[in-house]
């Protein structure tokens, strides 16, 4: 889908160098940026949905350190 952005012309300058230098060009370089901010946001969500259940529900330290004892326990040894 083509997408009209207005731009400043020293970011556009900007954007143009670097795409010279990846050996691209400015389209391209901008869907990789746009991909790279999803993904990050994408991340950034995930991170503080994991925070919100361990502040909802806080590790135990006594479970954690019970569980770790099973563990080496049935571990199998090499």
């Amino acid at each position: 889908k083509e997408v009209l952005v207005q731009l400043e012309d020293d970011l556009v300058r900007e954007l143009d160098r670097i795409a010279k230098e990846k050996g691209t060009n400015r389209s391209d370089l901008l869907r990789r940026i746009a991909r790279t901010f999803v993904q990050a946001e994408d991340e950034a969500r995930a991170d503080a949905e994991l925070v919100a259940a361990y502040t909802a529900i806080p590790q135990d330290d006594n479970e954690i350190e019970a569980l770790m004892t099973l563990a080496l326990e049935v571990w199998p040894e090499y």
